[in-house]
């Protein structure tokens, strides 16, 4: 075999930097813009602390209550034959106004024949009626935005999935059903609730 004959290309043009080559000044500006726009997207804005908490307790609350009552609360109080508005009064051992939402009453609605009962006393005209401005009728959701908004009510609610969404919130005692009486959690001045 012979030895190949290396000849010189003519007319061949000198290798370039591709124009969208990380290592241009004009591609490192436009990285570093980027990076700004992300970093600037991703700034959190941090909630304010209400003003009237004391660490984890609510200064804000007091007599007369205001109770947000949720729909198993209403369920569980007549399965244990106790009357809403004096075993709330006889737990705080003060005035209580319970405080009833749109959603809530829809979703009592719903619920049909079976609980007309709690439907009628949902209606009882001692309750306060909350009007929602929000879509959808989903009770747990509206509770707990109107609790993270005002500060200023106890929630009543039986379900273990919302109070698990409330003890998230610093500042919002909860009242559930224990031993056929009301009981109060996360309220340092609840006097008349039992402790368990």
């Amino acid at each position: 075999m012979g030895k190949a004959k290396k000849t010189r290309k003519y007319a061949v043009m000198k290798k370039q930097i591709s124009p969208k080559d990380p290592r241009l000044k004009d591609n490192i500006e436009k990285a570093k813009k980027r990076a700004e726009a992300v970093a600037k997207s991703l700034t959190r804005e941090v909630e304010a602390v209400p003003t009237g908490m004391f660490f984890q307790y609510n200064t804000s609350l007091g007599p007369p209550f205001r109770v947000l009552v949720d729909t198993n609360f209403i369920n569980f109080s007549i399965k244990n034959k106790l009357e809403v508005y004096k075993a709330m009064m006889d737990c705080l051992l003060a005035k209580c106004i319970p405080c009833i939402s749109d959603c809530v009453m829809a979703e009592l609605e719903k619920l049909g024949s079976k609980y007309t009962l709690a439907l009628r006393l949902a209606k009882d005209p001692r309750f306060e009626r909350l009007p929602c401005s929000h879509s959808g009728t989903y009770a747990d959701d509206c509770i707990v935005e109107r609790v993270t908004q005002h500060r200023c009510f106890i929630v009543a609610t039986c379900d273990k999935d919302l109070k698990r969404r409330l003890r998230k919130i610093p500042g919002v005692p909860i009242m559930y059903v224990a031993n056929r009486k009301y009981s109060i959690e996360r309220m340092p001045e609840a006097f008349g609730a039992p402790r368990l």
